[in-house]
């Protein structure tokens, strides 16, 4: 993984995934080298440094896409409102949950990513699913159907901090479209906008939220209803399972990184064993899933578990993992596939460092890993019966 920061895995973890959605090196320098001196203190103390040197450069690009699309240069424009959305997400996400200015970043965030999928002419539509009273939100992007015929779709959650925009801006959902396949992205409880915006907490039942999203994607005349998968990454890895397990309509899952046992890893964490994914870990986790303590939480975790979950899987699945994750213990991995006994075609990818993405989800080099995952949905949409899949 690309270190910038020696020995700071946190802050390191937040550059590479800007990178992956497309961050430009020359911009990721200017923001980083003055934070160097603070990043040797630890991933908790220079945050709010952190977070001003982001948002300075974003806001330089809201400045400049503006003078462009003053002067009617659409695409400059947008590509720069892209990068800008990209470094305020960045920003926000390594804060504390209360510390204030990170509630006017995510705002510019969600501004300057509608302003990139507009000015941009990207493939991918807003959309809100209802969901238990109210609603969440996601972003579709469409398959390459030529002759216009209803595509394969896969739900695409998130994990423990990411959000719908840190999947679009990874890329699988575009490499899917290539492939003729649909993809939904979504803020489910517990991240993105449900959380920050809704005060939706995670939930254990993936499949109570995975399934309000089925039943969205069951009214779309462009989505192919009896074809559906769902992935997910990092914690994901537990979600998509889960859901899969005691959501039938899912034809296929991937787990894009494996989360065997979540709540075990959070007593080896307490003991100091393994890189956390943010800043104020134990701070967002009790955010994260509702809970008032750390106490409460850590007595709750233990419900996080695959265990007794994935035998009940009875549809292809794919597990991934990279060879060096210092997040989620590689034997998770290999525990994951195991006990899938009854799925009809289970596999287990581990990426090593002769094609790289060795790191959590693959983050030190995501392209393998998009392309692994988006060749398996493809095969298996094709092997279930689907047509206009290309490979």
């Amino acid at each position: 993984m690309f270190e910038y920061f020696p020995g700071n895995y946190v802050w390191n973890l937040s550059v590479n995934i800007a990178l992956g959605m497309g961050a430009q090196m020359g911009e990721i320098d200017a923001m980083c080298e003055p934070l160097r001196d603070a990043a040797r203190h630890g991933d908790d103390a220079g945050t709010e440094a952190f977070f001003r040197s982001w948002c300075a450069q974003a806001d330089t690009l809201v400045e400049l896409a503006q003078e462009e699309e003053a002067a009617g240069k659409r695409l400059s424009a947008g590509a720069k409102y892209g990068r800008a959305s990209t470094y305020y997400l960045t920003a926000e996400r390594m804060q504390r949950r209360d510390y204030a200015p990170r509630k006017e970043a995510y705002r510019k965030m969600l501004d300057t990513f509608a302003k990139f999928i507009d000015l941009h002419d990207e493939n991918c539509e807003r959309v809100t699913i209802p969901y238990a009273g109210t609603t969440l939100s996601g972003l579709l992007v469409a398959g390459h159907r030529p002759d216009g015929s209803p595509a394969p779709c896969v739900a695409h959650f998130n994990g423990l901090d990411s959000t719908k925009e840190m999947i679009y801006g990874a890329g699988i959902a575009q490499a899917l479209a290539r492939r003729g396949i649909s993809t939904l992205m979504v803020d489910q409880p517990g991240v993105g906008e449900a959380l920050r915006l809704q005060s939706l907490p995670a939930i254990v039942e993936a499949e109570h939220w995975a399934g309000a999203v089925v039943d969205y994607l069951e009214t779309r005349d462009d989505v192919d209803a009896m074809r559906l998968g769902v992935c997910a990454w990092s914690l994901g890895g537990y979600y998509a399972p889960r859901a899969a397990a005691f959501e039938k309509r899912f034809k296929l899952c991937v787990a894009w990184g494996a989360n065997y046992n979540w709540g075990e890893l959070q007593q080896r964490r307490l003991a100091r064993e393994g890189d956390r994914p943010v800043p104020h870990y134990w701070e967002h986790v009790q955010w994260v899933w509702g809970q008032p303590s750390l106490e409460a939480f850590m007595a709750f975790a233990p419900r996080v578990t695959l265990e007794g979950v994935v035998e009940q899987i009875t549809v292809p699945f794919l597990v991934t993992h990279g060879a060096q994750d210092r997040q989620i213990p590689i034997d998770y991995a290999f525990a994951q596939y195991e006990h899938a006994r009854n799925s009809p075609k289970r596999e287990l990818k581990i990426f090593t460092a002769r094609e790289g993405g060795v790191a959590h989800c693959s983050a030190d080099n995501m392209t393998h890993a998009r392309d692994t995952i988006a060749d398996w949905i493809a095969q298996t949409f094709i092997e279930q019966g689907a047509h206009g899949i290309r490979l």
